[in-house]
Parts: structure tokens; C-alpha cells; sequence
């Protein structure tokens, strides 16, 4: 087993707790910042560029592609926390064959998807009941991303790879060119070209692919410890099945989400185009709200894999506890800062007086539940961090799935025509989710020692080895 000391990475197992979390999360903030910045781009171009239809399609497709990329980012997040376990143990050789397998997996993933997204997009659309007079520029969008989609999972991939070797600000530089990149074939495509809706999917593509480009160079640079050779990404029948083991339930976790919102996306649809390019626009300042949630449950996962392979247990449970009242606090103060600016926020992207509407309503509705989100997403990263990623996938499934998708059922019937019922679908499953979370997190045994074995059995360990220490100890005296 060869050590682990390569110059981009960092053992999150030593030093201050809270600057290691912080300093760890701020680059993967300001990468989800620019990642964000970029969508907000597209959405807010087409609406400029184009008109409120154009807006309308890229929103209405936008929950679709959540949900069919989802699996593969909550499985590359599992193969992440793998990675950083090896890493925390100083295990270079299994902790390169996971790097590996994850390439592997997400490269045939990648191709698989694009060729599914191809050719089912009319069905796909269809089957939201995504209104007809936006269908042509929707399938337009939505071929043209889906068909360079292997961009995004292999991104996903590296990034995840770089954070659980503790580095994250490579992947905020690759980012930054990125989503500049992605900004400005954007105004280029559909300002002098004159392009339509689709190349707003071009741009995405495009710039994807050249921060798939950098990371790959960054990978396979010489002079590291952790260096990799492209030839060998293959899967590994160990490192596979142990991304199997926490990958798929964070996959099926992200997915189960997507379906859900895919439901609430299709009664949305169903009140027309201007309840769509609402849903969008809020979907924007959403993303905007959640960075604090998306850069503390990635700083929480690493930390807890990367602890609990060096057996740093009450340090990770520390750690955990940090990263998630760091999250809910942040999070719940933009939260608060939606809801007082929700009308100017609204109007950035569209004036139409239908659309701000609908807009300001939902997200007057939501934002003030903001901190329950990132409790649920933040307790979530520490279960995934400490290897029981089935137990989030379990209260995502019940909650966010199958209560959401009854509960929006049964508001459509009971109050058909009213669409603020249906935002209240979010903050409602938002509270319930984190009930069960926050009874788990202080009551369930192994979150006090966020590892497979019980609290009794680390005492019992650690008062054998003491006892061995003690004997020793007398046996050197005689």
C-alpha cells in the first residue's frame, strides 16, 4: 500500500474542524456559484434573445434533465466518498482503481443516456404534458443537450475524483473558464448568428466539454502521486462493487427527487405557458439559494469518508455537525433575502406581468423553508460520508417521492385550477423529511460514531487496547 502525498491534495483529517470544512467548501461554493451563473445565463439569454415561448421550452425541459442525470451524479458522489475513504487510509492502489471504475462507469453512462435522451425526447416531453405550442423549440433543446450529455457525467466524475483527494479549487478554476466560455458562444449563437433556442444547448455542450478537457489534462499530468494513464480506465470488479454499494442509493436518492419534481412539473405545465416560464425563472433563484446546500454537503462527504478512513470518529461526528448547522444558516438567510426581493429577482429575467406573478407567489411560498432543505440535504452528505447512503435514499423515496407525487395528486383533485397548492408541495415534504432526519441524526447509535460498528464496539476496542497498552507496559517493567 503506497502513501498518499501528492501536491493537489488535502487530509482533511488534520487541523481546525470549522476552517478545514470552510476553506475546503469555499471553492466548491464559488464553483456551483459560476456553475449557476452559466444556466442562469441560458435562461435569462433565451428570454432576451428569443421570447417568452423559448424560455418557456429550455424551463420545461429542465426538471426532465434533472432527472435523467441525476442517477449518475448521486453515483459518482458515491463513487467520491469510496475514493476518499482510500485516501483517508493511505491507500493509494485500491484509491486508483475506484478513480478508474468511476471514469469508466460514467463514460459508458454518458453514451448510454445521450442515445436514450435522442431518440425519446417527443415521448419524454409528452409524457410532462409539456404544452404543444412550446413543443418544437423543448425537443429542439433538449436533443441537442442530450446529445453531447457524456460531457456532463465525465465532468461530474473528475470533479467528484478532485474533492475526495481534498481538491477543490482545481475544479472551480476549469469552471470559472467554463462558464465564461458558455456565456459568451451564448451571446454569439442567438445575438449576431441569430440562432435558436437550440444553440443555447450547443453552448452548454460545448463549454462542458472543455472543462471535461482541462480536468483530464489536470488528471493525467506527470508529477503527481495520484497521476493516472487514460489507458487504463477500465472497471474494477472490487472498486465497482463498492461503488455499487454507495453510489446507486445516492443515485436512486437524486432520482427519486427528479420524478417527484417531474410530476410537479406536469401539473405546472398544465396551466400554461406563463405557469412554465414562472416555474423556470423561480428554479433559477432557487439554485442560487441552495449553493450553500450543494458546497456543504460536498465538504460534509469528503470530510466524513476522508475521517472515517483515518478512524477519526468523534472528529467526523464534529465535522458533520458543523457542516450542517453552517448550511442550514446560510441557507435560510438567503431564504429570507428571496422572500423580501422575490418580485425584482422575478422580473430580471422576464417583465411579463403573468410571469412575475406566478413567480413572486411561488417563491414568497417557498423561501422562508429554505433552512429545512439544506437540514435534510445536510444530514443526507453525512450518511453518504459514512457509508449508509440507503438511509437517506430510504426517507428521499417515501417523502419526496411518494408523499410529494400524493400529494400533488390529491390538491389537483381537491382544488383543481389552484396552483399555489402545488408549490406548497416542496416546503410541506421539506419539513417532514427533516423531522425524520433530525430524530435520526440524535438518536440512531452509529451516527456517534459515523462508522459500520456500533458506539459499544468502538468502546469495547478502544478499552482492549488500552488494556493491551497497560500490559505491555508491565511486561517492559519486569
Amino acid at each position: 500500500m503506497n502513501k498518499i502525498t501528492a501536491k493537489d491534495t488535502k487530509d482533511l483529517s488534520k487541523g481546525s474542524i470549522g476552517k478545514t470544512i470552510l476553506y475546503f467548501s469555499l471553492p466548491i461554493f464559488l464553483s456551483q456559484l459560476f456553475q449557476q451563473l452559466y444556466n442562469t445565463a441560458d435562461t435569462w439569454l433565451v428570454g432576451k434573445f428569443i421570447d417568452t415561448n423559448a424560455l418557456a421550452a429550455v424551463s420545461s425541459s429542465g426538471t426532465l434533465i434533472f432527472t435523467l442525470v441525476s442517477f449518475f451524479t448521486g453515483a459518482s458522489a458515491g463513487a467520491g466518498v469510496v475514493i476518499s475513504k482510500y485516501f483517508g487510509a493511505d491507500d493509494k492502489d485500491n484509491m486508483t482503481k475506484a478513480i478508474y471504475t468511476n471514469l469508466a462507469f460514467s463514460l459508458v453512462s454518458g453514451i448510454l443516456l445521450s442515445i436514450f435522451g435522442v431518440i425519446f425526447t417527443p415521448f419524454l416531453l409528452r409524457l410532462i404534458d409539456t404544452p404543444e405550442n412550446i413543443m418544437p423549440q423543448a425537443v429542439e433543446y433538449f436533443r441537442y443537450y442530450f446529445f453531447g450529455i457524456v460531457a456532463m457525467t465525465m465532468y461530474n466524475a473528475c470533479r467528484s475524483i478532485m474533492n475526495a483527494l481534498g481538491d477543490s479549487k482545481n475544479p472551480l478554476y476549469y469552471l470559472i473558464f467554463s462558464s465564461l466560455l458558455n456565456v459568451a458562444l451564448d451571446c454569439l449563437f442567438m445575438g449576431p448568428f441569430g440562432l435558436g433556442v437550440g444553440s443555447a444547448a450547443v453552448a452548454t455542450v460545448i463549454s462542458q466539454a472543455a472543462s471535461v478537457v482541462l480536468c483530464l489534462i489536470h488528471l493525467t499530468r506527470k508529477g503527481r502521486l495520484y497521476t493516472i494513464s487514460l489507458k487504463y480506465i477500465r472497471f474494477y470488479k472490487k472498486s465497482f462493487i463498492e461503488i455499487f454499494k454507495y453510489g446507486i442509493p445516492a443515485g436512486i436518492q437524486n432520482s427519486v427527487i427528479g420524478i417527484a419534481n417531474v410530476v410537479v412539473q406536469s401539473k405546472i405545465n398544465s396551466y400554461g405557458e406563463f405557469a412554465v416560464a414562472a416555474y423556470g425563472i423561480h428554479a433559477k433563484i432557487e439554485g442560487f439559494a441552495f449553493l450553500p446546500v450543494n458546497s456543504f454537503t460536498m465538504a460534509i462527504s469528503t470530510f466524513v469518508g476522508q475521517n472515517l478512513g483515518a478512524k477519526e470518529y468523534d472528529r467526523a461526528k464534529k465535522g458533520g455537525s458543523f457542516g450542517i448547522l453552517s448550511g442550514v444558516i446560510l441557507t435560510e438567510a438567503i431564504g429570507i433575502t428571496t422572500f423580501l426581493l422575490a418580485k425584482y429577482l422575478v422580473a430580471f429575467f422576464d417583465d411579463t406581468p403573468e410571469v412575475i406573478e406566478l413567480g413572486v407567489r411561488q417563491a414568497q411560498t417557498v423561501a422562508l423553508f429554505y433552512g429545512l432543505l439544506a437540514f435534510s440535504h445536510c444530514v443526507a452528505a453525512v450518511c453518504r460520508g459514512a457509508g449508509k447512503a440507503v438511509i437517506p435514499m430510504s426517507v428521499m423515496l417515501a417523502v419526496w417521492c411518494v408523499f410529494r407525487i400524493i400529494y400533488i395528486e390529491a390538491v389537483s383533485i381537491i382544488f383543481p385550477g389552484e396552483i399555489g397548492y402545488v408549490y406548497w408541495a416542496y416546503p410541506i415534504t421539506w419539513g417532514i423529511s427533516s423531522i425524520i432526519y433530525l430524530f435520526y441524526y440524535l438518536f440512531s447509535d452509529w451516527v456517534h460514531g459515523l462508522d459500520c460498528k456500533s458506539k459499544k464496539q468502538i468502546i469495547a476496542e478502544e478499552t482492549q487496547a488500552a488494556a493491551e497498552e497497560e500490559l505491555q507496559a508491565s511486561d517492559d517493567l519486569n
